[in-house]
């Protein structure tokens, strides 16, 4: 795949790595790519801005007002299919993870619209430090995509992680990308993800604690690899940070039932990530319910099941579950996979650490309906979202 007609930015801090970029640029160009370079004024200390303006055929940004004139961040933001942040001092880690806008490079990152690609570039000790870690998970939480660092020889003289990708294996990361832009293109995707809220009264609640992280990312990922996806959203803070996902809120079980059933005839695949209420109370108070010196006893009747109800009616679609459990794992996924009519489901269990409602990161088995088995490690839940994403893809 050539990358002709893809718009980049190039963003370079100040680091020895600098030089990399250099042929980086030279490689997306001879890739067909158009690349604009932004540069931070300690990285013109390392490498000269006539040497990447020469390269690339535009003018390179350095600062924001430059004579008296303001350069528009803001449109250039908006210009990119990608931003790759080659290389990514742990100077600029740090304010990308906190917000600030102290440079032009800065500028464009907090404005751009697109893909953020960012490669670290760093000593092994910096790029050890927790607070390094911290800021690295952030950045992918806010949806930019991480390029490793690779092992070899540092600036320092040490030897270990922290030496920026190599230029043609940046391209490669690249060029993939764009390639899983398209492989989901034109299908439509249905994904519910968050808990559901049932009233008690208009003070209370029954709920659980999931986030919808999981759904979210998933959303993100499927969205990224070209899907149009419908996301259904129980209350939560968490939100995807694409804004052509497009979100239906709801609150209760019921919302969730009605939405899902409305959308699923014309959907390709349904996923079914959110942790939907079981049971809701059988009656509602208008009223606040004032306490008393007796106790309360709550009668509670079942929801109704959705992805049953999906399973009873789909085609052609691909219908996707999650299972959340605490014991007998293995044997109540692979229950509910097939009571259910899921083509696969996904298996959390509430016994492995870093997996649970909250965390950012997941560990999963995925059982088909064929009966094979897949085991993931722990990871983040972008990261998760994506071996998911393969797997669906499969299927599709």
């Amino acid at each position: 795949m050539s990358l002709k007609g893809k718009k980049i930015i190039l963003a370079i801090s100040g680091s020895i790595a600098a030089y990399k970029a250099a042929f980086l640029c030279r490689l997306l160009i001879k890739e067909g790519a158009e690349v604009k370079v932004v540069m931070t004024p300690a990285a013109t200390k390392f490498i000269s801005a006539l040497t990447l303006s020469t390269l690339s055929k535009n003018e390179v940004h350095i600062d924001i007002m430059n004579d008296n004139s303001w350069n528009n961040h803001v449109e250039l933001g908006l210009w990119a299919d990608l931003m790759i942040i080659a290389p990514a001092t742990a100077n600029t880690i740090s304010k990308m993870a906190s917000g600030q806008a102290d440079n032009m490079l800065l500028a464009v990152y907090l404005s751009s619209k697109c893909p953020v690609m960012f490669a670290p570039a760093m000593d092994l000790d910096m790029w050890k430090h927790p607070s390094t870690g911290k800021n690295l998970n952030t950045l992918e939480e806010y949806g930019n995509i991480l390029i490793n660092v690779e092992n070899g020889e540092l600036a320092s003289g040490l030897v270990g992680e922290g030496r920026m990708a190599e230029p043609i294996n940046m391209l490669r990361i690249i060029k993939q990308y764009f390639q899983s832009k398209e492989r989901l293109f034109g299908k439509k995707i249905m994904i519910t993800a968050g808990p559901t809220h049932e009233a008690l009264d208009p003070v209370r609640f029954i709920g659980n604690r999931s986030s919808g992280k999981m759904g979210t990312a998933l959303s993100e990922v499927l969205y990224e690899q070209g899907a149009e996806v419908e996301l259904i959203l129980g209350p939560t803070n968490v939100r995807p940070t694409h804004n052509g996902i497009k979100i239906h809120h709801v609150t209760s079980a019921q919302d969730m039932y009605e939405k899902a059933t409305e959308l699923f005839p014309s959907v390709d695949v349904a996923i079914m990530a959110a942790a939907v209420a079981d049971y809701k109370p059988a009656n509602y108070s208008d009223i606040k319910i004032k306490k008393k010196n007796d106790d309360l006893n709550l009668e509670l009747e079942r929801t109704k099941d959705i992805a049953a109800a999906l399973g009873s009616v789909k085609k052609n679609q691909i219908l996707v579950g999650f299972a959340l459990e605490t014991n007998n794992e293995v044997e109540n996924a692979q229950k509910k996979l097939k009571k259910k009519n899921f083509d696969f489901i996904v298996l959390n269990s509430m016994k492995d650490k870093g997996a649970t409602f909250g965390h950012n990161t997941n560990k999963i088995t995925i059982f088909k309906n064929s009966g094979e088995q897949l085991n993931f490690d722990l990871k983040s839940k972008r990261e998760v979202a994506k071996d998911i994403s393969d797997v669906l893809v499969k299927y599709l």
